[in-house]
């Protein structure tokens, strides 16, 4: 076989599509963002960005920043082993305790990433509990389904976001089978939020374990930045919260929150907890600054929510169609995979507007979307430069508008 012509082939298939993915090469400025720079070759140029993850900007927060610098003098830069050999620093037994306290479980367990936690909580999980069985919901992230087919157990992907689904694919399964429900909080590419409550009724009735992935939520929801669950009253009732430092928090790894036991047993389980290398101690102690920060100030999570619903307004005073949804994330929908790569070019060449394109296989084809994530630190005068581009482009686009309510 020749390889480098199937990889060529298939790539060209991609690139044909229009969903070919390039790498936009940024530097981002301490107390300057979102405003980066953008490498281009042997050029640079100022940019704006509007897709970060980064939600409420704690990635440059003076108390981030210097916990890091503290620690990072303290401790050197690496942990130097796994957790299991020589790799469990002070600072990572810190922000477990942090983890525990902020969804009010007896324990937590720290990741290399989001990801990871979920593929390493999910599979080890459902592989070692006799006879599980797991439920998926139908737009769960890839990190999980690749948790739940990495467990080789049985499963049944429900309805996204039905109570009613999920109660008839449990009813089928009797009360002697284990059971294991995923889900997510907050969805990041069309932004709804799940019923929780009425989720967990249905695992309630049948005696699932239930386990919700809060990565799009934890900072940015609740009294203490808990996630949705806590802002509704829920967390109790949950066996397990997922979620993640490298978005609201700033920083980078992931986490999973439920009893002491569950944690201990996936900690002594899971081949990606115990075969890695530990986050270094200055990023645990950063993140743990952000969670400490967020438990007692407001102040992030009401300027962002002020900049979104601003977004959105001035959106719909355009007719430029977005996904509504109650959550922090605005889906611009383009519909067209050209059309989307095309509008990102035209924003970043012209205005240094950065705004990812959003297409298959993240998201149904037809379905391809700007998805744009207003946070604290987006000024007027950079929401005016984006609405204004993103009218004109649409213009040259010929692409439609909703009609303008009165």
């Amino acid at each position: 076989m020749d390889f480098e012509a199937y990889f060529k082939s298939e790539l060209d298939a991609v690139r044909d599509e229009g969903r070919y993915r390039i790498f936009t090469e940024i530097e981002r400025h301490r107390g300057a963002f979102p405003h980066a720079t953008r490498y281009v070759g042997d050029t640079t140029q100022d940019v704006t960005v509007w897709c970060s993850n980064d939600y409420l900007g704690m990635g440059q927060h003076p108390v981030v920043i210097d916990a890091m610098h503290k620690v990072l003098d303290e401790c050197g830069a690496g942990a130097g082993g796994t957790r299991n050999i020589s790799g469990t620093n002070h600072h990572h037994v810190l922000l477990e305790r942090e983890l525990a306290d902020l969804h009010h479980k007896e324990a937590a367990l720290l990741f290399t990433s989001g990801y990871v936690s979920n593929w390493a909580g999910l599979g080890t999980l459902a592989n070692r509990i006799p006879g599980c069985v797991v439920f998926s919901d139908a737009l769960n992230h890839a990190s999980m389904i690749e948790g739940i087919r990495h467990s080789r157990a049985p499963y049944k992907i429900w309805e996204h976001n039905s109570p009613e689904g999920l109660d008839r694919h449990l009813s089928q399964f009797g009360p002697e089978v284990p059971k294991l429900v995923a889900f997510e909080s907050v969805y990041s590419m069309d932004g709804d939020i799940a019923p929780i409550a009425e989720i967990l009724d249905v695992c309630e009735a049948h005696g699932a374990m239930s386990y919700i992935d809060e990565v799009h939520a934890v900072g940015l929801y609740g009294p203490r930045g808990g996630g949705v669950a806590e802002r509704e009253g829920l967390m109790d009732r949950i066996t397990v919260i997922e979620g993640t430092l490298g978005k609201a928090f700033g920083v980078m790894g992931g986490y999973i929150a439920a009893s002491e036991k569950l944690c201990d047993f996936v900690r002594s389980f899971a081949s990606g907890f115990i075969f890695t290398t530990a986050l270094p101690p200055a990023l645990a102690a950063g993140a743990a600054a952000s969670i400490r920060h967020l438990k007692a100030s407001n102040v992030e999570r009401d300027r962002q929510k002020d900049r979104v619903a601003t977004v959105r307004r001035r959106l719909d005073m355009l007719g430029i169609p977005h996904l509504p949804n109650p959550s922090h994330i605005i889906p611009v929908m383009v519909g067209d995979a050209h059309k989307c790569k095309r509008i990102s070019d035209w924003l970043m060449d012209n205005h240094g507007i950065y705004v990812q394109p959003i297409n298959y296989p993240t998201v149904p084809r037809g379905t391809e979307r700007l998805r744009l994530t207003p946070s604290p630190v987006h000024s007027d005068g950079d929401i005016d430069r984006l609405i204004d581009a993103l009218s004109d482009i649409w213009s040259q686009c010929e692409l439609a508008r909703r009609a303008i309510a009165a």
